[in-house]
């Protein structure tokens, strides 16, 4: 018989998971612009898909690798939705989410550790933003429409027992590099505070520009859209008509992938 991991492996799993997912993820931004700051080359539609691509490729494999261990959360705005609904105990969700700040803040340090503190100095560290032309609220609903989404996804093929086995991993990587394509040129497209935080933070201890002020939309939007597209998927599924009992305060989902958290 297969042994349940224990509460420390899977905090190490979300540790990892979001170290990996930042370090791959907004890596990718800091290497493409660093590509293009020697070629001249202006940041373009091709660009953006390269590094959508990036994050939906490490989400597939962190899905396949830790999805067995901790779920694969990997994102506060799911750990969050998963309590909402009942699914996952406060106190593990709280846990879990201290291990996804972690991590994406060492995973911030790795991007620092390949590129220099240079790309840190000079803000290319993968900080998610938005600009003067772009109102807080419309960053908020940008944010949450793309978690939204994100979460449904993540609903429908990893958390209702009656999704088909083996898909979850592909299914969610790609649905985040689609969210990326369009969220990306309003937010950065985070969907992912602790991915947020952990880019921002680094940014800011190296001399680069700090988006503290701009942190709580990127909390607001995800957890807020998080929470929609799970009691959303909950109301035109019921995926819950057979009562389960409620989880132990170290209990987690056995397969509940995430992203994307992104981003």
């Amino acid at each position: 018989m297969q042994k349940e991991p224990t509460l420390v492996q899977k905090l190490a799993a979300e540790f990892i998971g979001t170290a990996l997912l930042t370090l791959i993820g907004a890596g990718s931004v800091t290497a493409t612009i660093t590509l293009e700051s020697g070629s001249g080359a202006k940041f373009s539609e091709a660009d953006l898909g390269v590094i959508s691509l990036a994050f939906g490729f490490i989400i597939i494999a962190m899905v396949y690798s830790i999805g067995k261990v901790s779920g694969c959360q990997i994102n506060p705005a799911v750990s969050i939705a998963l309590a909402l609904t009942g699914r996952l105990s406060w106190t593990a969700a709280a846990m879990n989410i201290v291990a996804q700040f972690a991590g994406a803040i060492a995973g911030a340090f790795g991007i620092v550790a390949m590129f220099g503190t240079h790309a840190a100095a000079t803000s290319i560290l993968g900080v998610t933003s938005y600009g003067a032309a772009i109102n807080p609220v419309q960053a908020i609903a940008a944010e949450a429409i793309g978690t939204f989404i994100l979460v449904f996804t993540i609903f429908g093929v990893a958390v209702d027992p009656r999704s088909p086995n083996g898909w979850a991993g592909l299914v969610i990587g790609l649905v985040v590099a689609a969210i990326i394509f369009v969220v990306a040129p309003v937010t950065g497209a985070s969907l992912n505070p602790a991915r947020t935080f952990g880019t921002v933070f680094v940014q800011a201890i190296y001399g680069g520009k700090a988006f503290y002020d701009q942190f709580y939309v990127y909390v607001i939007g995800p957890v807020l859209g998080g929470a929609l597209g799970a009691f959303a998927y909950d109301f035109i599924a019921s995926p819950k008509s057979a009562a389960q009992p409620a989880p132990s305060p170290t209990e987690q989902p056995a397969a509940v992938p995430s992203a994307a958290s992104r981003s």
